[in-house]
This record gives C-alpha cells, sequence and structure tokens, in this order.
C-alpha cells in the first residue's frame, strides 16, 4: 500500500500540520511551492495563524472528500453532488464569528483557494443584503469619512443604487 505524501505546513504562530498534498493543493499557491520543489523542509505561512490554517485545512478535507464522492457516485461535472454537499458542508464551515471570517477571506487570498474565497465573500454578502447603509456600515465596522456635501453628491450621482 502505497503511502500519500505529506506536506508540512508552518503557521505564523509556530504552529505546524502535516496535510496531504492532494488535500491542501487546492491553494494554488501551495501547489507552485511544491512544484518548484519549495516545500521539502515545509512551508511557512506568515500570514496565516495556527487557528485559521487548522480551519483552511478542514476546508480542504471537506472540500477533497465532496470531490471525490462526486467522482465515485459517477457524476461527470458533479455539480449537483456539489450543490447538495457543499451547501451542508459551507453552511456549517461558516459559522464563525465576524472576526474569523475576515481572517478567512485574508487566507484564502494569500493560498489563492478559490472556493474558499468565493464562499466566504458570499457569506459577506449575506450579512449586508438588504441593509441600508448605515447598516452596512455599522456591520463591517466602516466609518464614514465623506463630507456631508460629498455624500449628497454621491447620492444623486448614484439615485439607483440607493433606492
Amino acid at each position: 500500500m502505497s503511502t500519500r505524501r505529506k506536506v508540512t505546513l508552518k503557521s505564523s504562530d509556530g504552529k505546524v500540520f502535516e496535510v496531504e498534498e492532494d488535500v491542501i493543493i487546492q491553494s494554488q499557491t501551495i501547489k507552485h511551492l511544491i512544484e518548484d520543489d519549495c516545500a521539502d523542509d515545509g512551508i511557512s505561512l506568515a500570514n496565516v495563524t495556527g487557528e485559521i490554517l487548522d480551519k483552511v485545512i478542514v476546508y480542504c478535507k471537506q472540500h477533497a472528500e465532496c470531490k471525490k464522492n462526486a467522482e465515485k457516485s459517477g457524476y461527470k461535472d458533479n455539480e449537483e453532488l456539489k450543490k447538495e454537499d457543499h451547501c451542508k458542508n459551507h453552511e456549517r464551515f461558516m459559522k464563525v464569528d465576524q472576526e474569523t471570517l475576515y481572517d478567512l477571506i485574508s487566507a484564502s487570498s494569500y493560498l489563492n483557494i478559490k472556493s474558499l474565497m468565493n464562499i466566504c465573500c458570499q457569506k459577506v454578502a449575506d450579512m449586508i443584503k438588504g441593509k441600508k447603509l448605515d447598516e452596512i456600515r455599522k456591520t463591517l465596522n466602516i466609518k464614514n469619512d465623506f463630507t456631508p456635501e460629498e455624500e449628497e453628491q454621491i447620492r444623486k450621482d448614484h439615485q439607483w443604487a440607493f433606492a
């Protein structure tokens, strides 16, 4: 029985993770480092904490498992299975506080994991959907740095967005 190749990942706070290569290559950043033979001594991820890296690995494992199940089930493009499984997994996975969500967005960008970035951004979109401008600012902790005159001009120029 052959053993799967493992990749060592080191978080910014010194935590070490051993992850199967076929799981973690969902990260284009890590995939390129492996292809360029830069992963033999481990990969240091200066912009990702251990807590967030652990969550990213969980996501990648779930995503890889879903893909494997789709292939076993004979789905050619696996869209139907992905929709069913991903919705359940993503819903559970995305039950995080706002700070963790932003850290996941940052990590998915740094690691270049498009599918993770997509579900994180969808979560943010769901958080602000249907809210008024002031509510969005409060939800996302955005300071209004426009003068009243500038804000009035923006509202005039973009009336369609404020209807």
